[in-house]
């Protein structure tokens, strides 16, 4: 399997909230943790909260990390009026993902006690 090209073709799924193809990218039994919100999904439940959502999203696959046990990616994912990047941790079984971690932020200003400090810098 190019894991590269699968991970690409997941994020492409997600933003075009592709269920049926979603659904091929997971074991049945396939568990999803959203940390942040201390939440976890069935394969079913979480193409639900994908597919539901409202909006045109679009996604961007910035890094990808392959390593012995998991494969790590950071990526961007956007709408007309939300940003945010996710940090997700996929464990495969055969060239489907069983488990998947993730940590999503909302992209947005620092803080204003920290802008009061000026300590920092934009990025991009």
């Amino acid at each position: 399997m190019d894991i590269q090209a699968f991970i690409k073709d997941y994020w492409h799924k997600i933003a075009v909230q592709d269920r049926l193809g979603l659904a091929e990218m997971f074991t049945e039994d396939a568990f999803i943790r959203w940390h942040n919100t201390n939440e976890e999904f069935t394969r079913e439940e979480f193409i639900k909260a994908n597919c539901d959502y409202p909006g045109e999203w679009h996604g961007n696959v910035e890094r990808i990390e392959i390593n012995e046990d998991y494969i790590l990616t950071i990526s961007h994912v956007w709408s007309a009026d939300q940003s945010f990047h996710v940090c997700s941790f996929f464990i495969f079984e055969g060239d489907q993902i069983c488990k998947l971690d993730e940590y999503w932020g909302d992209d947005g200003e620092a803080p204003q006690w920290r802008q009061q400090l000026k300590i920092g810098r934009k990025i991009r």
